[in-house]
C-alpha cells in the first residue's frame, strides 16, 4: 500500500500518461476544427465525464454537495481561464515544431510552477526540490535547443511554446488555490468538485465566444464527435488525477514529476508519428529521469 502522503505521484503519473494521449489527439484535430475548435473539444466533451465523476464521488463518499465559499470563485476562474489560454497556445506551437519539442518547451513550467506556488499560495520548496526541478528542467531545454534546428521556425514557436508553460503553471497554481479553498474533509471531493466547475465554466465561456465568433466551428466539432469524446474523455480522466495530485502537495512537486510526460511524448513522437530520438534528446531524457528520481528521493 501506498502512503497517503506520496498518493500524488501515481496520481500525477496517471495524469501525465492521459495527458499526453489528449494532447496526441488534439493535435491531430487541429487541422480539421482549428486552434479554437481543438482546444474547445477537450472543455466541450470532458465536463459531462467530470460531471460522472463527481456523482460517483458523491454516492461513494455518502457526502452531500458542497457549497463553495466566495473565496473559490476567483480562483477557479483564474484557474480555468489560464487553462483555455495555455491549451491554445500549445496547439498553436505543435502546428510549427515537432510534438516532442513543443512539449519539451512547455514543460519549462515546472520551474515557472515553483516560484508561482511560492507567491500565490505558500508552498514550501527545498532545497533538494530545487536541485531537481533544474535537473529535470534542464533535460528539457537539452531535448529542446537541438543544435541548428533548435530555432527552426524562428522565434515564434519558442515564445509560443513558453508563454503556454507559464500559463500552465499559472493555471495549476489557480486549480489548487480553488481546491484548497474548500476545505473539505475528503480531498478526492475536493478535487473532483473543482474539475466540474472548471470544466463547466471552460464549455461554457468557449462555447459562448464560438457562438458570436464562428459558428461553423462548433458544427465541425459536431461533426467530428467519435475522436472528439475521446480527447475529451482522455481530457477529464487526466485533470482529475491533476486535480487529486494538487490537493495532496505543492505544485511544484506534481509539475516536476510531470516532466516524465515528455518521455512519453517521445513514444508517441517515435511510434506514431516516426520522429527520430536524437542523441540530444536521449541525455535530455535522462537528466529528466535524475531530476524526477530526485524529486521522489527528497520526499
Amino acid at each position: 500500500m501506498i502512503a497517503a502522503s506520496l498518493l500524488w505521484i501515481p496520481f500525477t503519473l496517471l495524469a501525465a500518461a492521459g495527458q499526453t494521449a489528449r494532447n496526441a489527439m488534439q493535435r491531430e484535430l487541429t487541422a480539421a476544427l482549428g486552434t479554437v475548435g481543438a482546444t474547445h473539444v477537450r472543455f466541450l466533451f470532458g465536463f459531462p465525464f467530470a460531471l460522472v465523476f463527481l456523482a460517483g464521488v458523491l454516492m461513494a463518499t455518502g457526502l452531500p454537495l458542497p457549497m463553495p465559499p466566495a473565496m473559490f470563485w476567483p480562483w477557479v476562474l483564474f484557474g480555468a481561464g489560464a487553462q483555455i489560454v495555455a491549451t491554445a497556445t500549445m496547439l498553436a506551437t505543435m502546428n510549427d515544431r515537432s510534438f516532442v519539442v513543443t512539449i519539451a518547451y512547455i514543460k519549462t513550467e515546472a520551474v515557472q510552477a515553483a516560484l508561482f506556488g511560492v507567491i500565490f499560495l505558500g508552498d514550501h520548496v527545498t532545497l533538494g526540490m530545487v536541485i531537481a526541478i533544474l535537473l529535470a528542467t534542464a533535460g528539457v531545454v537539452a531535448m529542446s535547443l537541438k543544435g541548428k534546428g533548435a530555432m527552426e521556425g524562428g522565434y515564434r514557436p519558442v515564445a509560443l511554446g513558453l508563454f503556454s508553460g507559464a500559463m500552465f503553471a499559472l493555471s495549476a497554481v489557480g486549480y489548487r488555490g480553488a481546491i484548497l479553498s474548500l476545505e473539505l474533509p475528503s480531498f478526492v471531493l475536493a478535487a473532483t468538485l473543482t474539475l466540474a466547475i472548471g470544466l463547466i465554466l471552460q464549455a461554457g465561456l468557449l462555447t459562448l465566444y464560438l457562438l458570436m465568433r464562428d459558428r461553423a466551428v462548433l458544427i465541425a466539432i459536431g461533426r467530428a464527435w467519435r475522436p472528439s469524446l475521446f480527447a475529451g474523455f482522455m481530457g477529464a480522466t487526466a485533470s482529475e488525477f491533476w486535480f487529486l495530485a494538487f490537493a495532496l502537495t505543492s505544485v511544484a512537486n506534481v509539475r516536476t514529476l510531470a516532466l516524465v510526460e515528455v518521455l512519453f511524448a517521445q513514444a508517441i513522437s517515435f511510434f506514431i508519428f516516426k520522429q527520430a530520438t536524437t542523441p540530444r534528446e536521449a541525455l535530455g531524457m535522462s537528466l529528466i529521469v535524475l531530476g524526477v528520481a530526485l524529486l521522489i528521493l527528497v520526499q
